[in-house]
């Protein structure tokens, strides 16, 4: 009985989108990534809802508060809050006061970011948009009282137009008992899905055009949740089907398997070549992709590790997508802003060997640890992650020729090397102010795999 259902739910779509995709994996996997995506190398995630309020431990609150009843969640609810106490009553501290997408969209395009993907609805189920599928549990009817999503929209498109916008839709939701009881019936049901999950992404494409959309809480088979028949739709008929990108999580199992790109698992970071497109997303915050008050400043991450990061995944084939958690007024707290932006100035100088590049035939140095290499047409970049000792650097993993020449990005001058019997060695401009905090980036033509 459900597969007719789903057969029956697929056919009337099909029979609109058209012959480019059909909906299943083989043929969706078919489509080409579209360019940017793979050139833009660095986007910003951003996790933000109803979680902000209590803004204690995870955006996982709820759940490990009235799901799993964690101790340290039931206990500082006991503790800071009146008996009775809902998760709905939040909704109403969910404030937004401070949110100036403008703000935002300044801050995104200072630090280099290529496209940004923000929270529409995580698994708490409350939509940051006025859904129609989601009667008096969205942002026009509590809390903010406005559009947040649309708001960003406009004002990326205006303030920075060079950045692409995109969007978190979480499938399921913990508490919402149409889901589980589809779950309940061991998904021979789809009420859920037909009702409420796929309605609101078709209006979220039709009303916002993301050219991202970053799938997630995948709690079910794929064809429960009709991933293939949306997707056909997307990349067929939608008013973005020639940009737009989607990851790979649309249902059990899928996840590293399918999609315009993989993640694969949060915070991915596999240091080694991938045979298909991958994306990197990890906090700031080490702890939480929503924002916590009691975090202190050590757990998180320094512009050191933000750019160690960066280079070992565009190194290996990936992009970074690098979470911010603001605050339920709509701040995003200084500590993040200032890594952003510190982010941006890096890149400012040394954007050269990260946007557009592509792996190159090594990607981190045999030698010298914390070297990895990208391309950009016929120049190798080497990003150095460490200055080195007595301002001589061993690059095992590079050949020199007789056309060889060396820059280092931010400096001007070519730098001297000499040949090694495997290698060769660099040596780097006498800087007084060099600090660990940052890393470098050689510009070399002329060379190749030693």
């Amino acid at each position: 009985m459900i597969r007719l259902q789903h057969i029956v739910f697929a056919v009337g779509l099909v029979l609109s989108v058209g012959a480019d995709y059909d909906p299943n994996w083989d043929s969706l996997d078919s489509r080409p990534l579209p360019q940017w995506y793979d050139d833009a190398k660095v986007g910003i995630f951003i996790h933000w809802g109803v979680f902000s309020v209590p803004s204690f431990g995870s955006e996982w609150f709820w759940e490990y508060w009235q799901g799993q009843k964690l101790p340290q969640f039931v206990s500082f609810m006991e503790q800071n809050y009146r008996p009775g106490f809902t998760y709905a009553d939040f909704a109403a501290q969910f404030t937004a006061e401070f949110y100036d997408p403008d703000q935002w969209a300044d801050i995104f395009k200072a630090a280099g970011a290529r496209y940004i993907v923000l929270t529409t609805k995580h698994h708490e189920g409350f939509t940051n948009w006025p859904s129609n599928h989601s009667w008096n549990w969205n942002s026009m009817d509590l809390g903010p009282k406005r559009d947040l999503v649309g708001d960003l929209a406009a004002a990326i498109r205006s303030k920075a137009p060079d950045v692409h916008f995109g969007l978190y839709h979480s499938l399921f939701e913990w508490f919402n008992p149409i889901y589980n009881q589809d779950k309940d019936n061991n998904f021979k049901t789809s009420d859920f899905v037909t009702g409420k999950t796929m309605p609101e992404l078709y209006e979220l494409v039709n009303n916002y055009e993301p050219e991202v959309i970053w799938s997630d809480g995948d709690a079910g088979p794929d064809w429960y949740w009709n991933s293939t028949v949306f997707l056909a739709w997307l990349f067929n008929e939608s008013p973005v089907k020639e940009t737009v990108v989607v990851n790979d999580r649309w249902g059990d199992g899928i996840s590293c398997h399918h999609g315009s790109y993989y993640t694969c698992a949060d915070r991915y970071s596999p240091g080694v070549l991938q045979p298909h497109k991958w994306e990197n997303c990890f906090t700031l915050d080490k702890a939480s992709w929503g924002y916590r008050r009691n975090a202190p400043a050590g757990d998180y991450l320094t512009i050191h590790d933000v750019l160690t990061q960066l280079a070992s995944t565009v190194s290996c084939g990936g992009n970074v997508l690098i979470n911010v958690g603001p605050t339920h007024d709509g701040m995003i707290p200084p500590i993040m802003e200032e890594r952003l932006r510190q982010l941006g100035s890096w890149l400012d100088v040394n954007g050269a060997g990260i946007y557009g590049s592509r792996p190159w035939k090594v990607q981190n140095d045999t030698v010298t640890h914390g070297i990895w290499y990208t391309a950009n047409h016929d120049l190798t970049y080497a990003i150095v992650l460490q200055w080195p000792k007595h301002n001589t650097l061993t690059l095992g993993s590079v050949k020199p020729s007789d056309q060889t020449t060396i820059k280092m990005l931010g400096f001007d001058g070519e730098l001297k090397f000499t040949p090694l019997t495997q290698g060769m060695n660099v040596t780097f401009p006498d800087l007084s102010s060099v600090t660990s905090e940052w890393a470098w980036v050689l510009e070399m033509a002329g060379v190749t795999p030693s």
